[in-house]
């Protein structure tokens, strides 16, 4: 544990686990989703050696943030929504996988190396409980890490107050899950951009998401402002899928040309707005659905040749 977050922490013979907050000492703890770091100890291993033969001092339990050590568990193979238990009843559920660095952080400086950005997992703890060293590790649920990860926010003030039962989100949600894809959660917010465009940031910011998708808000009303939220998160544009989907739309309705939603990228996280009712959001993904693969592959940094084998 440590009293201030970024700071090498000192090895404990037991901590108590909070469900929905952490463990109780450290500065990691909150009602947020990185609330326990966990390295494996192979890791760690690794580095020590190469720290060894440099010369470099050796490193302690520790000594890169982490807040648990487990071994024998190939934590490289989980996804977010993976979840482990810890002795007889903490169970963490796996938020993140790895983070963005500060160049050079604390930990890098005094070890020569930080590999929590890329071999870390954070988690939030779902179980409380005592933990203490030496207690019994075991994986409980597991999602590849290959999977996709995707988000659903269904936009609309009078589903977020309970005055109408939100039927697109939940269609969306059993799409993607048909498709493969792990869908790490859903959530209802009403029609205000900030809020919508927090949200967007917020899961597309370090997470590993690969596919946020909004459903509704996309008209022409005056509270239709997911577009405009969208806009303002998004670093690339994705004009081909908006396309595609209102050009099928058109073919069915007239009324398709009045759909404002819009797609783009924002680091290594696809955003596309979904209109808002159950059979037209489900019409729309369909659309893009043959795409969506090879997208997200790219996204994710896929270097392959686009082209099909064979062809120049």
């Amino acid at each position: 544990m440590s009293e201030a977050k970024g700071m090498r922490k000192a090895p404990v013979a037991s901590a108590a686990f909070r469900a929905g907050s952490g463990i109780d000492g450290d500065a990691h703890a909150g009602p947020w989703h990185r609330q326990v770091s966990i390295l494996a100890a192979e890791e760690i291993a690794q580095v020590r050696a190469g720290v060894a033969a440099a010369g470099l001092p050796g490193l302690k339990p520790g000594d890169f943030a982490e807040n648990v050590i487990v071994a024998g568990i190939d934590l490289l193979a989980l996804g977010l929504g993976s979840r482990l238990r810890l002795g007889s009843l903490v169970v963490l559920a796996i938020t993140q996988i790895g983070k963005e660095c500060h160049n050079p952080c604390n930990i890098q400086e005094l070890t020569g190396d930080c590999i929590m950005p890329r071999a870390g997992l954070f988690a939030r703890v779902e179980a409380g409980g005592e933990v203490r060293a030496g207690d019994a590790a075991e994986v409980i649920h597991v999602v590849p890490r290959q999977a996709f990860q995707a988000v659903v926010l269904t936009i609309s003030d009078r589903c977020s107050r309970g005055e109408a039962t939100d039927t697109a989100g939940p269609a969306i949600v059993s799409r993607l899950e048909e498709l493969g894809m792990h869908v790490y959660t859903s959530q209802v917010l009403p029609d205000e951009q900030s809020m919508i465009a927090d949200r967007l940031r917020h899961y597309s910011g370090g997470h590993s998401i690969d596919l946020i998708l909004t459903v509704g808000g996309t008209g022409f009303s005056p509270r239709d402002l997911t577009p405009e939220a969208t806009r303002a998160v998004v670093e690339r544009l994705a004009p081909g899928l908006d396309e595609a989907m209102r050009a099928a739309s058109a073919a069915r309705t007239r009324h398709a040309m009045l759909s404002r939603g819009v797609s783009g990228i924002r680091g290594s996280t696809l955003i596309v707005n979904l209109p808002g009712s159950a059979r037209a959001a489900v019409e729309n993904l369909g659309v893009i659905e043959p795409a969506l693969p090879h997208a997200l592959q790219k996204v994710r940094g896929d270097q392959t040749d686009c082209g099909r084998p064979g062809k120049k």
